[in-house]
């Protein structure tokens, strides 16, 4: 599967942003997907994971949890971060990821087979 990332940009702290990832092939549904980030200077964290058939089966990051939300449409083959009470502590480039076939709530970026390009996202104070 190829992933594209997009929805990134500049953001006062407090705002809201959207990021979105579209992903090619017809087996898009068989993929569990996640999204990751990496800060300037600092490791690939993950952010927020969701299961092959979404609904409420997602994971996240303490430090995300309760601002983020995860959300996927498999019939367009798009998954989405939905980011609200944005601080510049998540200034990062966040990048989608997917695993094929697993029921397993991965969190670590060696887990993860696929990855988008990046979108980068700033928040200023």
């Amino acid at each position: 599967v190829q992933l594209q990332a997009s929805g990134g940009g500049l953001v006062q702290a407090g705002g809201s942003l959207m990021l979105s990832c579209a992903a090619s092939g017809r087996t898009f549904s068989s993929y569990r997907m996640g999204w990751f980030r990496q800060a300037p200077g600092k490791e690939r964290e993950f952010v927020a994971g969701i299961s092959r058939s979404g609904g409420s089966s997602t994971w996240y990051a303490d430090s995300v949890k309760g601002r983020f939300t995860i959300s996927r449409d498999n019939a367009k083959n798009m998954v989405y971060l939905q980011m609200n009470s944005l601080t510049p502590g998540d200034t990062a480039v966040y990048y989608c990821s997917a695993v094929q076939n697993t029921n397993y709530f991965y969190t670590r970026s060696a887990d993860y087979t696929y990855w988008g390009q990046g979108t980068l996202v700033t928040v200023s104070s």
